[in-house]
């Protein structure tokens, strides 16, 4: 195969450089995707600003953001190239022309993997969107490395590229939370801060895990429609409310003065005190959102309000899996490309970054290897 085409990132903050990549060796088991859709999120922005200052005592487990660096960590391709032999996570033999995602790979012999099966944790994490472009570990380029020790998983027939991307990273991680709260009640109420594609994959498995009602806060009008549109039960225009006290106020008005049972804030990590009162007591709270900055003061005494705090990080191969599954059974009652805000291409890779730092886009999503009619 000829070099491979990457958008590759020397200077935070800069357009990247687009490069011809040599295709790096296999490893037994291992795949080669030609990239069908890159979708970018925060995260890929707050790497590319140098906003996010990953890894260290904090986060043993993610390796630190060095330059250069490919970005893109949410994709989905088809098989070019397999080293001997591959298999999906039902274990059926995948083959060249099969469509699928991948899970990050793991180390398999660690304390997180063996003994407490907790294998976001590994200190060996094989994560996509911030390697060396020697690694071909990016999603905006042509094709990506998949290594063995990730997990690989089918895309469902039917589920536009774009959509089946912007699944790894987003609902797997929402999926992950859901799976840290537990059955949901019939007479529970949850709550979701925000409204990009963190809160309306939120609203949407709470919609239909059997809550009694939904409520949601956010911005712009756009997505707000989105949640109405999705079931929400409840929909509060943040810039209409700009006063926290306030909001906590609408909260409690609409669960009995109790709070939410329920809350998952996906708006900001700066948010999560405001969360923690809108929790009723005693309920639960799933910190998703992640930002850069300072660190978060606590009231002491919310300490004490009994409300369990989740912060599900990243996700399992399952919940990768549960993501496309999703994706597939409920594509008939959600609009999922709503989230989809524009289409680029690889050598728009830089305005696609920019325009997720700037907070213009929801979810772009980057075709390396050319614009498909239908987002042209």
């Amino acid at each position: 195969m000829p070099d491979n085409l990457t958008a590759v990132v020397t200077a935070f903050g800069k357009a990247p450089e687009l490069q011809e990549i040599p295709f790096r060796s296999m490893a037994p088991g291992s795949v080669i995707v030609r990239i069908d859709a890159a979708t970018l999120c925060g995260t890929d922005a707050g790497r590319w600003s140098g906003k996010f200052k990953q890894g260290g005592d904090d986060q043993p487990f993610i390796q630190p953001l060095t330059l250069p660096y490919v970005p893109g960590h949410e994709t989905c391709g088809m098989i070019v190239e397999i080293a001997g032999e591959a298999h999906d996570i039902l274990n059926a033999r995948l083959e060249v022309g099969d469509r699928i995602i991948s899970s990050y790979g793991h180390c398999g012999t660690c304390y997180y993997c063996r003994v407490t099966r907790q294998t976001t944790f590994c200190n060996d994490l094989k994560a996509f969107g911030y390697s060396h472009p020697d690694r071909m570990m990016g999603g905006c380029a042509r094709y990506q490395y998949y290594p063995p020790e990730g997990t690989y998983i089918r895309v469902p027939d039917g589920l536009p590229p774009a959509v089946a991307a912007s699944g790894t990273c987003a609902l797997r991680t929402v999926m992950h939370g859901f799976e840290h709260v537990g059955r949901i009640e019939p007479h529970e109420s949850v709550l979701v801060l925000g409204t990009g594609p963190l809160g309306l994959y939120s609203l949407a498995v709470a919609r239909e895990s059997g809550a009694r009602e939904v409520l949601v806060i956010g911005a712009p009008e756009p997505r707000l429609q989105v949640a109405r549109e999705w079931g929400a039960d409840h929909v509060l225009d943040l810039r209409a409310m700009p006063e926290v006290t306030d909001r906590i106020t609408w909260v409690r008005d609409l669960t009995g003065g109790r709070g939410a049972d329920i809350v998952f804030n996906c708006a900001s990590a700066y948010s999560m005190v405001e969360a923690m009162r809108m929790a009723r007591p005693g309920g639960k709270l799933v910190e998703i959102a992640h930002s850069a900055g300072d660190d978060i003061p606590v009231p002491p005494m919310l300490l004490f309000r009994g409300v369990r705090p989740l912060f599900p990080i990243s996700a399992e191969a399952r919940h990768f899996h549960q993501a496309m599954e999703f994706l597939a059974a409920k594509r008939l009652r959600y609009d999922f490309g709503r989230m989809i805000s524009s289409a680029y291409t690889l050598e728009e890779t830089g305005a696609a970054l920019r325009g997720m730092a700037e907070l213009t886009e929801v979810k772009p999503v980057i075709y390396p290897n050319g614009m498909p009619a239908q987002a042209a």
